[in-house]
């Protein structure tokens, strides 16, 4: 095997990641070479007049009341065309992200996902250089952990 993959890390089409800038874990992200940029599910986008944004990231898709809320500077705003072929102006910020033993910077776009399954869609430039994926397995990383119940 090369020596520059055997370094990798194995990932499957979907993972548990961490954003430790903005105090968030394990959150369901799809993996998705298809996409070059990675995208996040906020609500109540905010631009600020010193060239930040403040938006709540939505944590559960079935619990829409679990929410953080960000404030980050802004990298830019581009153009970006979904996979429905359509365009549309986002903005992006930049941030660390945790998926397994790698930690990097990745600019993220902030957008609404509420529709789709998975909050976050990590693209390939947030996996360049660091992680392999195998399509036919999911949490190669492992499961959510488990938080404990409190007793009365």
């Amino acid at each position: 095997m090369d020596g520059a993959v055997s370094k990798k890390t194995l990932i499957g089409w979907t993972e548990y990641v961490d954003l430790p800038d903005w105090g968030i874990g394990s959150l369901h992200a799809k993996i998705d070479t298809g996409a070059r940029t990675s995208a996040l599910h906020v609500e109540d986008l905010t631009p600020l007049p010193d060239g930040h944004v403040l938006f709540h990231v939505i944590l559960s898709r079935k619990q829409m009341h679990k929410r953080v809320e960000v404030r980050a500077p802004v990298t830019r705003w581009g153009r970006v065309r979904s996979s429905t072929g359509h365009y549309s102006t986002r903005c992006f910020v930049t941030t660390r992200i945790r998926l397994g033993g790698v930690e990097k910077e990745i600019e993220v776009s902030l957008i609404s996902r509420e529709r789709m399954l998975y909050r976050m869609l990590l693209g390939r430039q947030a996996l360049a250089k660091d992680f392999i994926v195998d399509v036919t397995r999911r949490h190669v990383l492992g499961e959510k952990p488990k938080r404990a119940r409190r007793r009365a």
